[in-house]
């Protein structure tokens, strides 16, 4: 089989693999779509030990397809069936989990392989978080499951409640995916985001209300919105520290803050401590995504409810996987679907 390869940061290889044969309890996937991811562009400049603790490996971890070949002791899933398949599973076993908090595991298995055209998919996330998909639900709209996942874990952490105002600072793929998903929730939507074609996009696309955050200053003009009161719940989606200072002084008295994106390293960051006390502010951080969420995703995405396929801005094959990944870095693409 055709595969993108990762060896190493900035090693990508086009390489021909065996087709993968599934061992007990595994299934193998025939891939129809895959997505390009931005946390893709980051492993590929400085690696990622915990998402890819192994090299070389198939790279890519957004995709849904085609079970053609099922493993010993595989009961729920035959050839031929249409599934999805989120990039981990919980181990069900560490304290986390215990806890009903499984998207922090102390074990999560991690799976990459959505740029190749099969993948095996191990037997834990056979049982964890492999999803069957109705005849209906294309392929390119089902691999939105994972990353749409997240966003409804930021949308879940922040309580978010029919006609509260939630800002969303960021306006690449996950903050329109958490805009998408904090609208379907019956919010008033504010997406922050710098001028140009991307904040253009989501105005077209009608994803939320959008503000320049090149041209206002932001925590000022989020309070003009809202009445000088602030935002009920703010969400950074840059990952950038200076965005966190922000949400937290756009939201108001007794407001949320969600921290999806994450900082670098070391990074810190300051905080009011008179408003963070007598305004009852709740500062939340929200990683990845549970079993119960992946399932919710497919369900908002089968049900017409939630509708991303306007985020795809290009569509390409295997064979150009590094001009989709370069469009991504260089802030030219949304989402790029790569078709095997």
């Amino acid at each position: 089989m055709r595969a993108v390869v990762f060896h190493g940061p900035g090693d990508l290889r086009h390489e021909e693999w065996p087709v993968p044969v599934p061992g007990a309890g595994e299934v193998v996937l025939r891939i129809e779509a895959a997505l390009t991811c931005g946390t893709d562009v980051k492993t590929l400049r400085r690696g990622h030990p915990v998402m890819i603790p192994r090299v070389p490996t198939v790279f890519g971890h957004e995709f849904a397809g085609t079970i053609t070949a099922v493993g010993q002791g595989v009961r729920a899933f035959h050839e031929g069936d249409r599934v999805v398949a989120a990039n981990s599973a919980p181990c069900r076993r560490c304290p986390s989990c215990e806890a009903g908090r499984p998207n922090l595991c102390e074990d999560l298995l991690f799976v990459n392989g959505a740029y190749g055209e099969y993948i095996a998919l191990p037997s834990r996330l056979v049982t964890e978080n492999v999803v069957p998909l109705t005849p209906a639900l294309p392929a390119a709209r089902a691999a939105f499951t994972e990353p749409l996942a997240c966003a409804l874990l930021g949308i879940e952490r922040a309580r978010v409640e029919t006609g509260q105002t939630v800002v969303v600072l960021g306006h690449g793929p996950l903050g329109c995916l958490l805009a998408l998903a904090a609208k379907a929730g019956g919010a008033r939507v504010i997406i922050v985001g710098k001028a140009g074609w991307r904040l253009e996009r989501v105005r077209g696309l009608a994803l939320a209300e959008c503000l320049d955050a090149s041209a206002d200053e932001v925590v000022a003009a989020v309070r003009a919105r809202t009445g000088g009161r602030g935002a009920d719940v703010t969400i950074d989606a840059t990952g950038r520290p200076e965005v966190w200072e922000q949400a937290i002084e756009a939201v108001g008295r007794g407001g949320r803050v969600v921290f999806f994106g994450g900082c670098a390293p070391g990074t810190s960051v300051r905080l009011d401590t008179r408003r963070a006390h007598y305004e009852e502010l709740t500062l939340l951080g929200a990683f990845h995504h549970t079993p119960d969420l992946v399932r919710r995703a497919v369900a908002l995405l089968t049900s017409g409810e939630l509708v991303p396929d306007g985020l795809v801005t290009h569509r390409m094959g295997l064979e150009r996987v590094e001009q989709a990944l370069g469009l991504m870095a260089a802030g030219q693409a949304l989402k790029v679907l790569i078709e095997p």
